[in-house]
């Protein structure tokens, strides 16, 4: 069952990079907009596989491997290909060199996340499980893919090009880094209740570009926590050190 739950993840990703491939020469914003969406759905497949196996208790080393090789095309290869066509695809004429540009810029994003997965599957039980060390690759895709849903258009000039090519670097930066970011493991207390009633305040108000909002005020938290620690703050408790001999 759990398996069956990842293979319907899969198949949103190979969706995914269907219609972005089909679309490029077209540039259709909506087609765009769809592909993106169908990633966010991948993502709740992914969270739901892990459920499934828990709540019938079907654990399996198979469906660990399974997951992970879903991950590095759901939310690795899919995402950067979708970026590359809605970012260069229909710059391919005027623009070639940055085109290519561009292509390396989305493989150093694919790159980064198959790099972050290896890591997190020889890590499991070895760092503290409130935290994730790197950004989670489902969090990157969801980054990068929210550019896509608030603004389908593709892009046109090189300004916007440079911009995104320096969105997917980053964001594979952020990955691959030893940053602690925040995971769902976190204790739950009543602040946590009252950010989630602005979130949905704020998807009202702003719709499609929330999205935007939320991963950079994800990430700058982020950043701000983790200098905060090196600077000695311990109002939220840091991650846990392990012996790695033990």
């Amino acid at each position: 069952m759990p398996s069956l739950v990842t293979l319907l993840s899969i198949a949103c990703g190979f969706g995914s990079i269907v219609i972005s491939v089909d679309n490029a020469p077209i540039g259709d914003p909506d087609d765009y907009r769809l592909a993106a969406i169908l990633l966010v759905l991948a993502g709740v497949f992914d969270a739901l596989d892990g459920f499934v196996a828990r709540a019938t208790n079907t654990q399996s080393a198979f469906g660990v491997q399974l997951d992970s090789i879903a991950d590095v095309m759901n939310f690795g290869c899919a995402p950067g290909l979708l970026l590359y066509c809605y970012g260069f695809a229909q710059m391919s004429v005027s623009h070639p060199t940055l085109v290519r540009m561009g292509g390396l810029a989305c493989f150093v994003f694919v790159a980064c996340g198959a790099l972050r997965l290896a890591r997190f599957n020889i890590s499991v039980g070895r760092t503290d499980p409130r935290y994730f060390v790197g950004m989670p690759i489902t969090a990157g895709a969801a980054c990068v893919a929210s550019v896509v849903v608030a603004w389908p258009e593709p892009l046109t000039t090189m300004a916007q090009g440079f911009l995104l090519m320096a969105l997917m670097i980053g964001v594979g930066a952020l990955m691959v880094s030893t940053l602690r970011f925040p995971s769902s493991k976190q204790p739950k207390n009543k602040l946590l209740f009252v950010l989630l009633a602005v979130c949905v305040l704020l998807l009202i108000w702003l719709r499609t570009r929330f999205f935007v909002l939320f991963f950079l005020l994800y990430i700058g938290a982020t950043l701000l926590l983790n200098l905060a620690w090196r600077g000695g703050w311990r109002g939220i408790a840091p991650p846990k050190v392990y012996d790695e001999q033990a």
